[in-house]
């Protein structure tokens, strides 16, 4: 008589100690996205075109802008004792948080043309670690620009806020948090239209109307009514006018937590957009 041994038990399946970040492949999802952020982030560095064009864009719209607007007469309702410099400058650093923010989508669409995608899903990383790391480089990217443009806005163009330094340190800090939530927005538009053209075309019908419908270029008071309706409830508006609170001094503080709370809420609902469509089949 045959005697049929039992079957050899499977060996156990490994698991994540408690407390530590889940492994995929034998690196945790932390370490793909620093290796993938310095990854972008050295492309970018020694490509001399991403980097001149990344410096000059802010130069440029800091001095047209400032330069332009600043020898029109200012309205009724414009705030006493501020130049208009002093009054433009949160608006700027908002509108070049917008256009950095969408360089983030570009930059995925980039790595779904180059085959950089296809290449990962071939390999055990995390399908959240490429969008997690071109948002870090979005982040690097905004905050570069902010400390250009306040840089030569206190040195060449006498830039000087009523704020101290704290005040003008949070207002630009909420300025980069501001472009990592709107970067997230836009690498979730780049990973569901997987093309640049339509995703620069897109941001330029959105940022476009929202940067002259707000309170950016002069007071909502001032603004036809119909516009200044659109002002009132437009989500640049209370940013900005944070941003401009906390440099200047002056009212319209209370818009900052609406700020926050709202762009941190477009980044949620950009991460979980993003993760969806990145995960559809190339």
């Amino acid at each position: 008589m045959t005697t049929q041994l039992p079957p050899a038990p499977r060996p156990a399946a490994p698991r994540t100690p408690a407390g530590t970040a889940p492994v995929f492949g034998g690196t945790s999802l932390p370490a793909q996205i620093r290796i993938l952020t310095g990854r972008s982030l050295r492309a970018m560095v020694t490509d001399p075109g991403i980097v001149l064009f990344g410096l000059i864009q802010p130069v440029v719209i800091l001095f047209v802008l400032t330069q332009v607007f600043s020898k029109m007469g200012m309205p009724p309702h414009f705030p006493e004792g501020v130049s208009y410099l002093d009054y433009v400058l949160p608006a700027i650093l908002v509108d070049n948080a917008a256009q950095s923010a969408m360089q983030s989508g570009v930059g995925l669409v980039e790595d779904q043309r180059n085959g950089m995608v296809a290449r990962l899903r071939s390999l055990p990383v995390h399908p959240g670690a490429l969008p997690a790391a071109r948002s870090l480089v979005g982040l690097v990217r905004a905050t570069v620009q902010v400390l250009i443009i306040m840089v030569l806005a206190i040195t060449v163009l006498g830039y000087s806020p009523n704020g101290g330094a704290a005040e003008l340190a949070l207002s630009a800090g909420l300025t980069v948090f501001i472009s990592f939530s709107l970067g997230w927005a836009f690498i979730a538009a780049g990973a569901w239209l997987r093309r640049a053209e339509p995703l620069q075309n897109l941001a330029l019908i959105v940022i476009f109307p929202l940067m002259f419908a707000s309170s950016a270029y002069v007071p909502v008071a001032d603004l036809p009514d119909w516009l200044a309706a659109v002002a009132s409830v437009n989500p640049l508006t209370y940013a900005i006018d944070a941003s401009r609170a906390l440099a200047l001094d002056v009212p319209g503080l209370d818009h900052a937590i609406p700020s926050v709370l709202i762009s941190a809420v477009i980044a949620v609902l950009g991460m979980v957009a993003a993760l969806r469509g990145f995960r559809r089949p190339l």
